[in-house]
């Protein structure tokens, strides 16, 4: 049921998305846009569900004491810092509760256990300017390309100068490709579908990725005005193909440069192709496996395993510790990344694996595990097979509190692992997302 109505709200605490929550005076749930927690507003309701429903705010009555100013002039229209008006202490304190919520309602535990379980968020990069990587939108208006950073509608584009959640040393980087792409466009008659930008400041890498369909391709323009515009180290074209939810990689094309990008993470140099997954926070990601390598603590005479391993965040640390890993993708891509940055680094002591988790899981003993899935989180039958493992401990990173709690709440219910602890890590401040250390460790050695 849609309805619009005028209500005044005071709202309690944030969800695990963008929007405020309140409570209407029937009591039911109310998720407001605009709006932050300790905030009273005057709010529209624009969708109004039996259960639940939404609402903007139009007027903010009485401001939270952790209102605050954002920093960023765009924060209200652009999507990219949905909590950028409330505090960062605030924003720490929603996350790390979102966490305990979702362990003790969706995995089970209840509120007491949940507490003790989440231990204080690590907050391991400055508030602003921590992003390696931007992605731009692109629409046509009147027949004309327009790009920018994606807005809070899903089809709006906001034109920005800079983008403040980019490392600082980069910050023109997002008004430079958007201007020679704007101008690319509507005199070669581009269909760009999405742009990605990542930078480094560590290894002064730039790469631009235009994202299109196979076809016809302007490859040498591109490429220059792209060098003028920014002199990147390397701009590729990524092609897919497929309806618009299920986009398949056609075909990568290097326009100029190296063809990739590079990052240094810890010790260890990694170059990433632009389809690949990299964490957009270097120094988190640096964080994860810090966490992960104090956890498992793996010895030279250990086996380990690594499950959606990517280009190798967690393998390349893990075989310099252990003496065996078996490393486990299923995208295409990011196994090519793994076998090259392993080659490079002269790791002779892994197994790369391209396949599914569930279909390729390692025929072997592991002693230590290390699990990093997408925010689908595990299947069910990898639980199992894990829960079937002989390994001493588990470290489990995850990006969704609800997928984690119920892939907790599955473990406890094989009876081999239970969770030690969980770190909540903020890789991505002025927005809801937060990511998970989680310590399994074997229930009889626990004295469980």
């Amino acid at each position: 049921m849609s309805q619009t109505r005028e209500i005044e709200l005071t709202c309690e605490r944030m969800s695990y998305g963008p929007d405020a929550v309140a409570r209407d005076e029937s009591g039911k749930t109310v998720f407001v846009e605009g709006a932050v927690a300790g905030d009273r507003v005057r709010a529209v309701v624009d969708r109004d569900e039996d259960r639940w429903a939404h609402a903007r705010a139009v007027e903010v009555l009485d401001a939270s004491p952790d209102r605050v100013t954002p920093a960023c002039p765009f924060a209200g229209a652009c999507g990219g810092c949905p909590w950028a008006s409330l505090s960062y202490p605030a924003q720490a304190a929603a996350k790390r509760s979102g966490v305990v919520d979702a362990l003790a309602r969706i995995g089970r535990m209840g509120t007491e256990r949940a507490e003790v379980l989440v231990r204080p968020l690590v907050s391991p990069s400055d508030p602003w300017g921590y992003r390696n990587k931007v992605e731009l939108a692109v629409m046509r208006d009147r027949g004309r390309a327009v790009l920018g950073m994606h807005g809070r509608g899903e089809a709006d584009v906001v034109r920005v100068k800079s983008c403040m959640l980019l490392d600082k040393a980069h910050a023109g980087a997002v008004r430079a490709v958007s201007g020679a792409l704007t101008y690319l466009s509507n005199s070669h008659h581009l269909d760009l579908e999405r742009v990605g930008i990542r930078v480094s400041r560590r290894t002064k890498d730039v790469e631009v990725a235009l994202w299109d369909r196979p076809g016809a391709f302007p490859r040498a323009q591109a490429a220059k005005v792209l060098s003028d515009a920014l002199k990147p180290t390397s701009v590729v074209r990524v092609m897919q193909k497929g309806p618009a939810k299920a986009r398949r990689i056609a075909g990568v094309e290097c326009l100029s440069g190296a063809g990739s990008w590079g990052e240094i993470v810890g010790d260890e140099r990694m170059r990433v192709s632009a389809p690949s997954f990299f964490q957009v926070n270097t120094r988190g990601a640096e964080k994860l496996v810090e966490l992960v390598l104090d956890s498992l603590d793996p010895q030279g005479d250990e086996e380990a395993m690594d499950l959606y391993c990517g280009a190798g965040t967690f393998t390349l640390p893990l075989a310099r510790r252990a003496g065996f890993v078996s490393a486990v993708e299923s995208y295409g891509p990011a196994v090519r990344d793994l076998r090259r940055n392993l080659e490079t680094a002269g790791l002779d002591n892994v197994d790369p694996i391209g396949g599914d988790a569930g279909r390729e899981f390692p025929d072997t003993d592991a002693d230590v595990i290390v699990v990093d899935p997408p925010r689908a989180g595990l299947a069910e039958d990898v639980v199992r097979r894990l829960s079937e493992q002989p390994a001493r401990a588990i470290a489990y990173v995850s990006c969704d509190p609800a997928t984690l709690a119920r892939d907790l709440a599955r473990f406890e219910e094989a009876g081999t692992f239970s969770p030690a602890h969980v770190t909540p890590v903020d890789l991505f401040p002025q927005t809801y997302h937060v990511e998970t250390v989680t310590l399994l460790e074997r229930t009889e050695a626990r004295g469980l």
